[in-house]
């Protein structure tokens, strides 16, 4: 970093430090988000620094590399998606150490690069806890926001939700259904064949497999759902 990088980074710490709110730290912890360093700044706070700062590759990585909660944040909001490689995906996902920063970083910034396909595939077979969410998370925002794809790119993946369903891990598990539900959402092809999906993972023996189909197959066949898909 140059000087007048230097001075965003410490500008952008300043800032952190006067948005600083130590009842919100407690109440994150009860919500699972255990980062070891955070100024409990809310994301509506952090979103307003990412717009003001822009667009800042070289940022990104400084800001990921202080290893604070809201400065990783930061970082995938900034960060210039053209210059992300493999290797920093790579490189990041091993950092993720609790769910929030797993899915601010595939939101904000991950799935929009040209990779996110690929690392929904190989991210979905590896067994670090958060790195396997990472595979599901991609999944599901994809089919959200990828108005684009066609029905086969999130085919695909149905059978690796199904393989993964038997995960019993508390924040694998939820995205394992997240995906699923996201997929079934889609249209009315990919709601048939999310719901199939899910009544196959309804008779495999595990407690976290059973949970994943019938909360899926509650919320795809809701009146709800089918009136949305349908019109």
């Amino acid at each position: 970093m140059d000087k007048i990088g230097d001075a965003e980074y410490y500008n952008i710490l300043k800032k952190l430090k006067t948005l600083s709110n130590p009842k919100a730290v407690e109440a994150m912890a009860k919500y699972g988000i255990t980062a070891k360093n955070t100024y409990g700044v809310s994301i509506p706070n952090l979103r307003k620094i990412a717009k003001e700062t822009g667009v800042n590759h070289d940022l990104a990585q400084q800001l990921w590399a202080s290893d604070i909660r809201e400065t990783r944040i930061l970082a995938s909001m900034v960060d210039d998606l053209k210059m992300v490689t493999e290797e920093q995906m790579e490189r990041w996902v091993k950092d993720f150490d609790y769910w929030e920063i797993c899915d601010q970083c595939c939101m904000n910034l991950f799935e929009k690069t040209r990779l996110a396909y690929q690392k929904c595939v190989e991210w979905s077979s590896r067994e670090e806890e958060f790195v396997k969410r990472a595979g599901f998370v991609l999944m599901a925002r994809l089919a959200v926001s990828d108005k684009k794809a066609n029905d086969k790119q999130f085919e695909k993946f149905l059978p690796i939700i199904k393989r993964e369903a038997t995960d019993n891990r508390n924040f694998v598990k939820k995205a394992v259904n997240w995906a699923l539900r996201q997929i079934g959402k889609r249209n009315l092809t990919l709601n048939r064949k999310a719901i199939e999906t899910a009544r196959e993972i309804q008779k495999t023996d595990s407690k976290s497999a059973k949970w994943i189909a019938s909360d899926a197959i509650r919320e795809l066949t809701s009146e709800a759902v089918q009136k949305r898909l349908q019109s």
